[in-house]
């Protein structure tokens, strides 16, 4: 059982402390605008990454595969999420898009 408390100790301070270093080290000081500009583009390239795969490939082994619902509703969903700037109304929208593709495709 102390084995198990240890490792949970050890498992928290290794995803904590890469979080907490960067904000205690700079929270104090004032960034470049280059560098602040540059730190916003940061959560849409990693959202990015991580989405744009499973849209464009699928199979196994993986292949280029453009004809899915996926990417057919995420086409029209980007398009309201950058005319209305609204995240709940693109999570909406997204889905009600999703939920009609899903009907025509099958």
């Amino acid at each position: 059982m102390g084995n198990i408390f240890l490792l949970t100790l050890c498992m928290g301070a290794a995803t904590y402390l890469p979080r907490f270093l960067p904000l205690f080290f700079f929270s104090r000081k004032q960034l470049p605008p280059w560098l602040t500009t540059w730190l916003d583009f940061i959560p849409v390239a990693i959202l990015s990454s991580l989405i744009l795969p499973a849209l464009v490939t699928g199979g196994s082994p993986r292949h280029l595969d453009i004809v899915t619902p996926e990417l057919a509703a995420a086409v029209p969903t980007l398009v309201f999420a950058l005319k209305t700037r609204s995240l709940g109304g693109t999570v909406v929208a997204g889905m009600g898009i999703y939920w009609l593709v899903q009907r025509i495709f099958s």
